[in-house]
């Protein structure tokens, strides 16, 4: 389904599945982080779901303020995997994740404009629907795989219908795999 006009960058809350047959596969993206051969077919199989959760509170460390940011909270869940949990602070600030999946990562995550996206691939497509800082950008780095995952949240127009998309870049030395995905929303 498409997403609802009242699901911003600013209110994501709720249940989202990827929806494989407008999404890239995410196959060449996975190959380049050294997932396994078995656990990538596994995941290309599978239906992939997030469960957002999006709310103002104050950043978890290793930022001491007391300031109130966004806090974007997901749980991904792959039929018949084990799930992974993203929980970013919209603040800039640099904390550290592990999981069964993508090991010991840091990553980042803010509010950015296209104006602040250099790259092409990341900044095209996007529906511009206000102004200022529509989108998030989420950078990830591999703490022990050397890749780094570059990814920009935000809506398009896909087929007629607004949807929930992610550019996704990675790097690893010279090579660089890019992917986009795109999510329908789940009415409860």
């Amino acid at each position: 389904m498409a997403a609802p006009p009242a699901k911003t960058i600013n209110d994501l809350n709720g249940n989202w599945i990827m929806n494989k047959s407008l999404s890239d596969s995410s196959e060449p993206v996975l190959a380049l982080q050294g997932i396994g051969w078995m656990t990538r077919k596994a995941i290309g199989l599978a239906t992939i779901s997030i469960a957002v959760n999006q709310y103002q509170a104050p950043p978890k460390a290793p930022n001491t303020s007391t300031d109130i940011v966004t806090h974007i909270d997901i749980v991904q869940s792959a039929s018949g995997l084990s799930s992974t949990t993203e929980n970013r602070c919209i603040d800039n600030t640099f904390r550290d994740n592990s999981d069964w999946l993508f090991g010991t990562v840091k990553s980042r995550s803010a509010f950015v404009s296209l104006d602040e996206v250099d790259d092409e691939f990341l900044k095209k497509g996007w529906l511009i629907e206000g102004e200022g800082k529509q989108f998030v950008k989420s950078y990830v780095e591999s703490q022990g795989n050397g890749w780094i995952a570059t990814q920009i949240w935000g809506f398009e127009t896909i087929d007629g219908e607004r949807r929930y998309c992610r550019h996704v870049m990675v790097t690893k030395g010279d090579e660089r795999v890019q992917i986009r995905l795109v999510y329908d929303y789940v009415l409860e």
